[in-house]
C-alpha cells in the first residue's frame, strides 16, 4: 500500500483543512471490517448509516456526533464465565467506528432493531448556499440595488 504525504497541501492552501484531515484520515485509515456496515441514499438529501450489531443491545452502543463526525462505539457487559461454547462465531468485542460528516449534514435519529443500528441522517442545505434565479432587468428600467 502507498503512503501520501498531504503536507504540501497544507502549505499550499487556505481554509481547506477539514477537507486535508479527511483525505488524511482516509488514506491513513486501517481497513476495520467490524461491524460491518451499509450507507444508504435514502432519498434526495437523506442518508442512513445501518451497523450489524448482532449480540449487542440498545444499553450496549452508545451513538455520538463530535467535531464533524458520528462515533458509533460498542462495549458488550461482562458476561457470564459459566457459558461453554463449542463454537463461537458472533463477536461481541468492543468496536468504534467513526464517520466524518460532510457540512450541513446533520444526525435525525437512531434506532435498533433485529440485530442492527440505524442512524438517519440528513443534508439540509442553508437558503444562502442554494441555487437562486436573478432577474435580469431589461434595458430602460432600474436595478434597485440590493441591501449589503
Amino acid at each position: 500500500m502507498r503512503n501520501f504525504d498531504l503536507t504540501p497541501l497544507y502549505r499550499a492552501t487556505v481554509g481547506f483543512d477539514r477537507m486535508v484531515d479527511v483525505m488524511d484520515r482516509a488514506l491513513s485509515a486501517d481497513i476495520a471490517s467490524y461491524p460491518p456496515y451499509n450507507i444508504e441514499k435514502t432519498g434526495e438529501n437523506s442518508y442512513c448509516i445501518s451497523l450489524a450489531v448482532a449480540g449487542f443491545s440498545a444499553d450496549d452502543l452508545n451513538v455520538e456526533v463530535r467535531d464533524g463526525a458520528v462515533i458509533v462505539s460498542g462495549r458488550k457487559a461482562a458476561e457470564d464465565e459459566n457459558r461453554t461454547f463449542l463454537h463461537r462465531g458472533i463477536a461481541t468485542r468492543a468496536f468504534e467506528r467513526r464517520f466524518t460528516l460532510a457540512d450541513h449534514v446533520r444526525v435525525e435519529g437512531a434506532s435498533h432493531a433485529d440485530g442492527m443500528l440505524n442512524i438517519d441522517l440528513v443534508r439540509e442545505v442553508p437558503e444562502a448556499l442554494k441555487p437562486r434565479r436573478i432577474e435580469i432587468a431589461k434595458q430602460g428600467t432600474s436595478i434597485e440595488k440590493l441591501d449589503a
